[in-house]
C-alpha cells in the first residue's frame, strides 16, 4: 500500500521537473518557438503599389536573438535583468524576420530585418538566465531560487495574468427564457491570431431558425446562409442538420416522415425554416440576399463582394478564411442547428457555462500573440507607406522601409499599462514581492473577464469541475470574489499539439469521415469531434476513447491529447470528444488497472534515487494528464486504501486541491472555510525574507522580517513551493486567556522581553528615485545642493545630508521633508522667465529636490548612481526604516485570526505556567467558538509536541497527524492531553481558578502597521475647489469627520465643538449678502464698496458665515437657472 509519504516523493518529483509557474513558461516558449512565426505566415506577404506595376514583400523565417540594450556610449550590448531593474530598462530580445522582394515573377536576394524588440519572460528559454547554475546566477545579482514568469518593463516586473475564457471555437447551447416563449440558442466564439467572432444560432418561437453574423446588421434565416455556403438542395441540407437522408416515397420524392425517431423529428424542426425562405434557390441569390442587408443601395457586383468578404472572413474564421472553407462552414453550422433542435425536443441539455471543460485558460503566449499580431499589422501599413514614398528610387533597401519602434513601442506599451485593446483592461499587474507566497500567488492567478459590478452568481460559484484545477480557498473578498481565482498546487495548462496529426491518428482507429459513413453508421454510431468540429463516425464510442488513452499511454500521439465519450442521452447520437488545444486546466491523476495502481514502490524508489524523473512515469503510462472533459469519464479513488475495481485513477495528493497560500495551513479540514479563505489573503501580506537578493534590487517597498523561522508544524507542500527557505513569520509561546481587557474584539497582548528578544521585528526599505532630465532646447536638470535664494528652496536644515554633488550620503539619518537629492530644474513655462530676467542671459533655475515623504523616517541603506537608456543621470536611493512591534501594529495566524496589538507588558507581569513559560502572546478565548478554528487549537497542541520533540510535526491537511495522536504524545510528554495548564498571575501571584490553554502558534507579522497609517493635523493644505482640508496621509490631510460622528455630537448635544469641527476649522467663509433681494453680494476692492449687481444702489448688504461649500451650491444652482434667494433672520 502507498502510504503519503511515498506519494509525497512524485509530488516532488513534480515540482523540481515543472516548477510553480511552468504555465507562462511553457505558453510563453511556445509562443516564440511556433506562436511568432505562424502570426507572420498568417500575413504571408504585402503588396505594394508601385507607379504602375506592383510588387510583393513575402516574409520568411522569423527568429529572436538575445537580450540586448542599445546603449548610447557603447553601443549595442547584452542585457541581464538586473541591470534592466536598475536603469529602468525594458528586458527585451531583437526580433529579426527574412523578407524578399518579388517584381514580375523575378525574386530578389533574402534580406533579414530586424522589425523590433520583443520583451523577454525571465526564465524562458531566450532568457539568458535559462541555463545558468546557481553560482552563475548569484554572479550576475539573481536570487537562484527565483522562478521567473514575469517580465521587466522600464524596470518594473510586471506579471501577465492568466485570462480564464469561454472555449473558443465550441458550441454552447443554451435557453433564453426571459420572455414569454423560450429562444433556444447554440454560440460560438470563432477564434484565430488576433480576431474574436461570435456567431449566434436561435431557434425562434415560430419555429424558424435565424442566424447572427458579425458585420451583418440583421438576422440571416438559416437555409438562406446553408445556400449561400454551398448547399443549395434542402435535401441535402436537411441530411447534414439530422444526420440522415430522408429516404423516398412511391413517387421517389424524399419523405421526412419516414426517417426513424428522433431522427425524423430532427427534420421536421426544419420544414418552418425552409417554408419562411421561398424565392430563394440558388447560391448567387442566397449571397445577393445577404449582400442586400450588408451594402444596401450599392451595385449588384459590390454587394455580392461585400457578402462575400462577410462570408470567407468573419463568418467562422477559425475554419478558414478562404473560398474553400465553405463547406467545412456548412458543416459546423448544421451541427449548431441540430443541436438547438436536440435542445428544443428535450433530447439535449443546456450546456453549463460554468463547467471546466468549456473554460480556457488564455497565458501569455496567445496573449502576446494577440497583442503581436496587431502590431505586426500596423507594422505592414507603415512599410506599405514608406515603401511607396522610396518608390522613385532604383534600389531600396528593406531595412530602410521597416521601423522598429512600431512594434517594440506596442508591446512595451500594452505590457507595461495591462491595456490590451477591445476593452481589455488590467491583463499584467505589477508583480507582488511582499514575500514569496504572495509573489508565487500572482504569477499562478486566474482572473475572469466578467464585470464585477454584476452579481453573476452561478460564474463566482465553486464548481466541482474545479476539483484539483483551481484552488477553493483562495479567492478575494468584496467584488472580485470568485471571479479572480489561483491555480491549483498541480494543475497545468495544456500548450496544445498538432490537430492535423491528431486526425490522422483517429481515421486510423477507425473513424469514418462524414462523407463516407454509411447509413447505419451514421444512425447508430457516435459523432466524433475534435477540438470542437465534426470529423466523422465511429461505431463504438467507449473503444475508441479506450484505443485513444491506449496511444497516449504508450508514447504514440501526444500527452496533451484528451478524449471523453457521452451516451446518447446527450444528443440523438453518442458523442466522442478529442481535445488538443492550448489552455485546458489539466492535472495529473495515477492509472488504476484491475483494482491496482500501476504506480508501485519500485518507481517511488526510482524517484528518490533521481533515476526516474516525473516525466518518466507519464512516458511509462503510470501517470496521465486528464482535463476536465475526460475527468467525466474517470471514477477517482481519493487514498490508496480506497482502490476498488471500479476504480480508473487514484489521486497523487488530496491535498493538491489547494493553492499556494491555501496549503500553508496545518490541519486546514478542522476550519471554518472562509477561516481559510481570509488566511489564503493573509499570507500575501506577511513580511518575510522574499529574496536573497535583497540588498541589491531597488524595489519601490520591501519589508524583511528580522528573524523569519520555519512552522514547527508544517505541511508537505511547504517544502516544494520553498517556504522554508524564504519563511514568513515566527513560532510564538501563545495562551488563551482574558487578561486585563486590552485583548477585546481580536486584539492580543504582547510581551514586552519578547520584543526586546527580536520577536517580530523588521525593516522596511523605500526607494526614491530622482533623474536628470534634458529638455528641448538643450536645457537640463542639475544635481547639486541648492543655495538660500533659489526659489523653492526649503531651508538649511533640509540639506544638511547632502554632499556637494547634490547626493545624500549612505548610513546618513533622514527624517520627513529631508531632502535625498537636490536638483535644480529650469523654468517649465516662459512666464516663469519672469520681466526681470533676460531671455538670453544665465536662466533663473527652481529647486524641484527630492525630498523624503511626510510621516517617514529612516537611514539611507543604498545609493544607486546610473543612467536610463537615453543617457540621462539615474540616482535611486534606498531608505531603510527599523520597525519594533508597537500597539495597533496588525498580526494574524495561519486560521484567518488577525488581530492588532492592544497592550505590550513587562515580563514580570505576564502569567507564567508552572514551568516558568512565559507566553509571548494572549488571545482572547472569544475569538475561537464563532470563528470555529479549530485548525489553531490542533497547531498549538502540535506546536508543544514539536517544540519537546525537537521537529517539526506534519499537518498537512486530509494525511497528517490525527488529533488521537497528538493527545497521546502530549500525555506521553508529561502534559494534559486538553493541551490546557495552570498557569499564575504575573501581578498577583495567584492561581487561574481555571486551567489555561497553551501551546506554540506560528504568527505572521502584516505589513499593515501603525507607523504607516496614523496622522493627524491642525491646519494644513486645503482643496483648490472646496477649500476643505486634503484627505489621505500622504496628502498632509485632515482626519474625516463623517455623518456618524456628527450624529454622535448631536446626540450630546456639543453644538459648539460641532461648528468648530464642521466650519471654523473645515471651510469658513465670509459671504456677502443682499437683505433686499436675497442674492450673493461682492466687495469691489476697486470702488471699495459692496456691490449687489441685482439692487445696485439700493442695495442692503450683510456678511453671513457660512461653509465655502454651501457658497458653491448656490453658485451651482444659479449656473442652473434656479435662483437661491436667502432670508438672513436679524441678530445673525
Amino acid at each position: 500500500m502507498l502510504s503519503p509519504e511515498d506519494l509525497f516523493v512524485v509530488v516532488k518529483a513534480f515540482f523540481e521537473e515543472k516548477g510553480l509557474v511552468r504555465a507562462h513558461l511553457d505558453s510563453y516558449n511556445d509562443f516564440i518557438e511556433r506562436g511568432l512565426q505562424e502570426v507572420i505566415d498568417s500575413i504571408g506577404e504585402l503588396e505594394v503599389p508601385a507607379g504602375g506595376s506592383r510588387y510583393k514583400i513575402v516574409f520568411g523565417k522569423v527568429r529572436v536573438g538575445q537580450p540586448r540594450v542599445k546603449d548610447i556610449h557603447v553601443g549595442e550590448k547584452v542585457l541581464f535583468p538586473m541591470e534592466a531593474r536598475i536603469r529602468n530598462l525594458t528586458y527585451a530580445a531583437p526580433i529579426y524576420l527574412e523578407m524578399k522582394r518579388v517584381q514580375d515573377g523575378k525574386e530578389y536576394g533574402p534580406e533579414e530585418v530586424e522589425i523590433g524588440d520583443i520583451p523577454v519572460m525571465l526564465r524562458s528559454k531566450i532568457c539568458l538566465l535559462s541555463n545558468m547554475t546557481e553560482d552563475q546566477l548569484i554572479e550576475v545579482g539573481e536570487d537562484p531560487d527565483d522562478p521567473g514568469g514575469y517580465f521587466i518593463i522600464n524596470g518594473s516586473e510586471r506579471v501577465i495574468v492568466a485570462l480564464e475564457d469561454l472555449a473558443p471555437n465550441r458550441i454552447l447551447v443554451d435557453v433564453d427564457t426571459r420572455r414569454a416563449r423560450p429562444i433556444y440558442r447554440a454560440k460560438v466564439l470563432s477564434t484565430v491570431l488576433g480576431f474574436r467572432s461570435r456567431v449566434e444560432l436561435s431557434l425562434k418561437p415560430d419555429g424558424v431558425i435565424y442566424v447572427n453574423i458579425p458585420r451583418v446588421p440583421s438576422e440571416i434565416p438559416f437555409p438562406i446562409l446553408m445556400k449561400a455556403l454551398g448547399v443549395e438542395n434542402e435535401v441535402a441540407m436537411t441530411e447534414m442538420v439530422c444526420g440522415l437522408r430522408p429516404p423516398p416515397d412511391e413517387q421517389g420524392i424524399p419523405d421526412t416522415s419516414r426517417l426513424p425517431e428522433p431522427f425524423r423529428a430532427i427534420a421536421e424542426e426544419l420544414v418552418p425554416s425552409i417554408e419562411a425562405c421561398t424565392g430563394i434557390f440558388t447560391e448567387r441569390e442566397a449571397i445577393l440576399y445577404i449582400g442586400n442587408r450588408v451594402a444596401h443601395g450599392q451595385t449588384q457586383e459590390f454587394r455580392v463582394m461585400k457578402a462575400e468578404q462577410v462570408l470567407d472572413r468573419f463568418f467562422l474564421p477559425h475554419l478558414g478564411r478562404t473560398r474553400e472553407a465553405r463547406k467545412r462552414k456548412a458543416v459546423f453550422l448544421a451541427e449548431m442547428a441540430r443541436r438547438v433542435i436536440e435542445l428544443k425536443l428535450g433530447l439535449r441539455g443546456q450546456d453549463d457555462k460554468d463547467h471546466m471543460k468549456n473554460k480556457r485558460l488564455k497565458l501569455a503566449g496567445p496573449l502576446l500573440a494577440d497583442i503581436f499580431s496587431t502590431a505586426f499589422k500596423s507594422l505592414c501599413r507603415d512599410m506599405r507607406y514608406q515603401l511607396q514614398r522610396l518608390g522613385h528610387k532604383k534600389y531600396i533597401k528593406l531595412r530602410a522601409a521597416v521601423r522598429e519602434g512600431v512594434i517594440t513601442d506596442k508591446l512595451q506599451h500594452a505590457l507595461a499599462t495591462g491595456n490590451w485593446g477591445r476593452g481589455r483592461v488590467g491583463i499584467t499587474q505589477l508583480l507582488d514581492r511582499t514575500n514569496t507566497i504572495s509573489m508565487l500567488s500572482h504569477l499562478r492567478r486566474v482572473q475572469s473577464p466578467l464585470n464585477r459590478s454584476q452579481p453573476n452568481f452561478e460564474a463566482r460559484d465553486l464548481h466541482s469541475t474545479q476539483w484539483g484545477r483551481l484552488c477553493p480557498n483562495e479567492t478575494p473578498e468584496g467584488s472580485n470574489c470568485g471571479l479572480v481565482k489561483n491555480l491549483a498546487l498541480m494543475a497545468c495548462a495544456s500548450v496544445g499539439a498538432d490537430p492535423a496529426h491528431v486526425e490522422q491518428a483517429l481515421y486510423e482507429l477507425g473513424v469514418v469521415p462524414r462523407e463516407l459513413a454509411g447509413r447505419e453508421l451514421r444512425e447508430k454510431g457516435a459523432i466524433v469531434f475534435l477540438d470542437g468540429f465534426p470529423i466523422g463516425y465511429h461505431p463504438d464510442p467507449a473503444a475508441l476513447v479506450e484505443e485513444i488513452r491506449a496511444l497516449r499511454r504508450a508514447g504514440r500521439i501526444s500527452p496533451e491529447v484528451n478524449a471523453a465519450w457521452y451516451p446518447p442521452g446527450n444528443g440523438s447520437n453518442p458523442e466522442v470528444y478529442v481535445n488538443c488545444d492550448a489552455g485546458r486546466i489539466r492535472r495529473p491523476l495515477i492509472i488504476v488497472e484491475d483494482g491496482r495502481p500501476k504506480l508501485t514502490e519500485e518507481h517511488i524508489e526510482k524517484l528518490r534515487r533521481g533515476e526516474w524523473r516525473f516525466e518518466d512515469l507519464v512516458k511509462n503510462g503510470i501517470v496521465e494528464y486528464l482535463d476536465a472533459e475526460e475527468e467525466e469519464n474517470a471514477y477517482i479513488a481519493i487514498k490508496p486504501e480506497d482502490v476498488t475495481p471500479e476504480h480508473t485513477h487514484l489521486e497523487i495528493a488530496p491535498y493538491a486541491i489547494l493553492g499556494i497560500c491555501a496549503s500553508i495551513i496545518p490541519f486546514a479540514e478542522y476550519n471554518q472555510s472562509p477561516r481559510n479563505s481570509y488566511e489564503a489573503a493573509m499570507a500575501k501580506q506577511a513580511l518575510g525574507f522574499y529574496v536573497s537578493n535583497f540588498k541589491f534590487r531597488v524595489d519601490t517597498r520591501a519589508h524583511i522580517l528580522h528573524y523569519p523561522q520555519k512552522p514547527l508544524v508544517i505541511t508537505k507542500p511547504l517544502e516544494v513551493i520553498g517556504y522554508n527557505k524564504r519563511p514568513s513569520g515566527q513560532n510564538c509561546v501563545v495562551a488563551v486567556l482574558c487578561f486585563g481587557g486590552y485583548n477585546m474584539e481580536d486584539a492580543v497582548i504582547f510581551n514586552r522581553a519578547s520584543i526586546d528578544r527580536g520577536l517580530a521585528r523588521s525593516t522596511l526599505y523605500k526607494l526614491y528615485e530622482a533623474e536628470r532630465r534634458t529638455y528641448p532646447g538643450g536645457l537640463r536638470d542639475e544635481f547639486t545642493k541648492p543655495e538660500p535664494g533659489i526659489r523653492g528652496y526649503k531651508g538649511d536644515r533640509f540639506y544638511r545630508g547632502l554632499d556637494p554633488d547634490g547626493i545624500v550620503r549612505a548610513e546618513q539619518k533622514v527624517e520627513e521633508g529631508d531632502v535625498l537629492v537636490g536638483r535644480l530644474s529650469p523654468p517649465r513655462f516662459m512666464e516663469e522667465y519672469g520681466p526681470r530676467m533676460a531671455m538670453k542671459t544665465t536662466i533663473e533655475r527652481r529647486d524641484t529636490s527630492v525630498a523624503l515623504k511626510s510621516g517617514e523616517k529612516g537611514v539611507v541603506d543604498e545609493v544607486f548612481i546610473t543612467e536610463d537608456a537615453e543617457g540621462n543621470r539615474l540616482v535611486k536611493i534606498k531608505v531603510r526604516d527599523n520597525r519594533v512591534p508597537e500597539i495597533g501594529d496588525k498580526f494574524a495566524s495561519r486560521h484567518g485570526q488577525k488581530g492588532v496589538i492592544g497592550a505590550i507588558y513587562p515580563p514580570e507581569d505576564m502569567p507564567f505556567t508552572e514551568d516558568g513559560i512565559v507566553p509571548d502572546i494572549i488571545i482572547n478565548p472569544h475569538a475561537i467558538p464563532s470563528r470555529m478554528t479549530i485548525g489553531q487549537f490542533l497547531e498549538s497542541m502540535a506546536g508543544k509536541v514539536a517544540a519537546m520533540e525537537g521537529r517539526p510535526v506534519d499537518g498537512t491537511p486530509f494525511v497528517g497527524i490525527r488529533p488521537e495522536e497528538i493527545e497521546r504524545k502530549l500525555v506521553e510528554l508529561g502534559f494534559s492531553y486538553t493541551g490546557r495548564e495552570v498557569m499564575y498571575n504575573g501581578t498577583t501571584g495567584e492561581k487561574f481558578v481555571a486551567n489555561i490553554f497553551v501551546g506554540v502558534v506560528y504568527y505572521q507579522k502584516l505589513h499593515h502597521m501603525v507607523a504607516d497609517k496614523m496622522h493627524a493635523r491642525a491646519r494644513g493644505r486645503v482643496q483648490i475647489l472646496t477649500r476643505q482640508p486634503t484627505e489621505g496621509r500622504s496628502r498632509g490631510g485632515g482626519l474625516r469627520f463623517g455623518e456618524m460622528e456628527r450624529d454622535c455630537l448631536i446626540g450630546h448635544g456639543a453644538a459648539m465643538l460641532l461648528k468648530d469641527r464642521l466650519l471654523d476649522e473645515s471651510d469658513r467663509y465670509v459671504m456677502y449678502v443682499c437683505n433686499r433681494c436675497g442674492f450673493i453680494a461682492y466687495y469691489d476692492a476697486r470702488q471699495r464698496r459692496f456691490v449687489c449687481r441685482l439692487c445696485g444702489d439700493k442695495a442692503d448688504i450683510q456678511p453671513v458665515v457660512v461653509s465655502y461649500a454651501f457658497k458653491l451650491l448656490l453658485q451651482e444652482l444659479m449656473s442652473l437657472c434656479i435662483a437661491p434667494r436667502l432670508k438672513v433672520a436679524s441678530g445673525v
